[in-house]
């Protein structure tokens, strides 16, 4: 039987994959020139668009699958933070950073979590039973 808390874990990894495929799928779907403009605008360098996009829809789909969803997962956390700081945060919580708050706190939770029944991590890189 699996235990509830493994569950929910497996709901949030799910849930965190699909959140930044779209993200990253809109960015580019929207016209990545735009986004690395609005990076610019930000004072950041517009290839960062590439770089932030590019983690986000292939990272996305690796932690739905369950492939390396713990340094994913990192990653994800260094963006929401960079995005909070720059972006978000002088709007306020409410209408502001809530959403990338909670992504963030979502990503540092699988980063931490220990790999779970269906990852694809496990068929790839099966623990070694002591």
């Amino acid at each position: 039987m699996i235990a509830r808390g493994e569950i929910g874990a497996i709901i949030l990894r799910l849930f965190l994959g699909l959140t930044f495929f779209v993200h990253g799928l809109s960015k580019f779907q929207g016209g990545i020139g735009n986004t690395a403009g609005f990076f610019e605008s930000l004072g950041i360098p517009g290839f960062a668009a590439y770089v932030v996009a590019t983690i986000e829809l292939i990272g996305g789909l690796a932690v739905i699958v369950g492939i390396g969803t713990q340094v994913i997962s990192i990653l994800f956390a260094l963006i929401m933070a960079g995005a909070i700081v720059q972006a978000k945060f002088a709007a306020g919580f409410l209408g502001g950073y809530e959403l990338d708050l909670a992504l963030l706190v979502i990503s540092v939770f699988i980063a931490l979590s220990n790999r779970n029944i269906w990852a694809l991590d496990n068929v790839i890189f099966p623990k070694k039973q002591s």
